[in-house]
């Protein structure tokens, strides 16, 4: 039965989990900010693995346009299998993990501070050696997820970064955009029967791809992340631009596509792919939009609510992408909450 899943649960704890962080963490978000306003930051490096390397993706972009900030992602071989560390001088050193236990990521902040730098820790697990060896910490507050594919603490870093973005902005209308997330996110649940309905049609596919771009980059290798460790499916992220680049080519009639294009500044350069792969690959489209022109093209349409701002699209675009996911391991019959040879906690060197 779906209540006994830990996955389509923790799914669903999405809108209380955000509101709680929404509510207890917007002092934290404004507290880190102040603390950093002091120090020269240039440029932020982020270290982090799996699905919190793909929140990472999102801090480049919501840093970046927003804050003006240059952000790159650590190698963490360069720290601990090399020892041959980059200079980091006018960093900020971020550290995102959901369990902080991962040594590769706690050895980048390590060297941040002995080069001088400030570190940061988001995580669900403020006890973690990620947070002991932060200055600052921002707990996700997402509460215990026992699943092993994470869902809700991969919003709960997306909110975190966003909202230090807004306090580092010192921008208070991009705090009231925040606070609409949980009712958007709600809006997004109501369309899990029908997103039910069309995992049946993908019960056989083994190979696909999932496009997305600009801040929903992010969005493209979560859920292609979330189809390898859930279904098995040999998924392949890329945005719209590089996918043009020479992957296309793969895509004969009938190729699965899984797309995530709301509006925003790409869209239309979203659009005009699609039309490509409906018209002249005739490929299978999966289309998460909030715009008909891109719902109307695809064989399984899912709709997002209205009126979602684009640098916000990530933390709703991604929840029916986690529901396509749940239901298709469903399909397959794969186990939802323990995807074989996995574990919740996975600690790299």
């Amino acid at each position: 039965m779906l209540e006994t899943s830990h996955l389509f649960q923790e799914i669903y704890e999405q809108p209380d989990a955000l509101a709680r962080l929404l509510t207890q963490g917007q002092e934290s978000a404004r507290q880190i900010a102040a603390a950093l306003w002091e120090r020269s930051i240039t440029h932020v490096v982020i270290a982090a693995r799996g699905t919190s390397d793909n929140a990472a993706r999102y801090a480049k972009y919501v840093w970046g346009a927003f804050n003006r900030l240059s952000v790159a992602l650590a190698t963490p071989s360069l720290f601990s299998q090399y020892q041959q560390p980059p200079q980091m001088t006018g960093a900020l050193v971020v550290g995102v993990s959901q369990s902080g236990q991962s040594p590769d990521i706690v050895n980048v902040l390590v060297e941040g501070k002995r080069q001088g730098c400030p570190t940061l820790a988001i995580t669900n697990n403020p006890e973690s050696p990620l947070a002991q060896t932060a200055d600052f910490v921002f707990d996700i507050r997402a509460g215990a997820e026992n699943a092993v594919a994470a869902t809700k603490t991969y919003t709960s870093q997306l909110l975190a970064i966003a909202l230090l973005s807004a306090a580092l902005a010192g921008d208070e209308s991009r705090f009231s955009e925040l606070a609409r997330l949980p009712g958007w996110i709600t809006h997004a649940l109501e369309q899990n029967d029908r997103i039910a309905q069309a995992a049946l049609r993908y019960r056989y596919m083994q190979q696909c791809v999932v496009l997305g771009r600009g801040f929903n980059y992010a969005t493209a290798f979560e859920w292609s992340l979330k189809l390898k460790e859930l279904t098995y499916v040999v998924a392949e992220p890329y945005s719209s631009a590089d996918f043009q680049h020479g992957p296309i080519a793969m895509v004969a009639s009938g190729f699965p596509v899984m797309a995530v294009a709301p509006s925003g500044a790409v869209f239309d350069d979203m659009l005009k792919l699609l039309q490509k792969l409906n018209l002249q690959h005739t490929a299978e489209l999966l289309v998460i939009s909030d715009r008909a022109k891109a719902l109307d093209l695809a064989a399984s349409p899912i709709a997002l609510p209205q009126g979602i701002p684009e640098w916000l699209t990530p933390l709703v675009g991604i929840v029916p992408a986690q529901l396509f996911c749940y239901h298709l391991t469903r399909v397959k019959g794969f186990d939802t909450d323990a995807p074989r040879g996995l574990q919740k906690v996975t600690r790299t060197h």
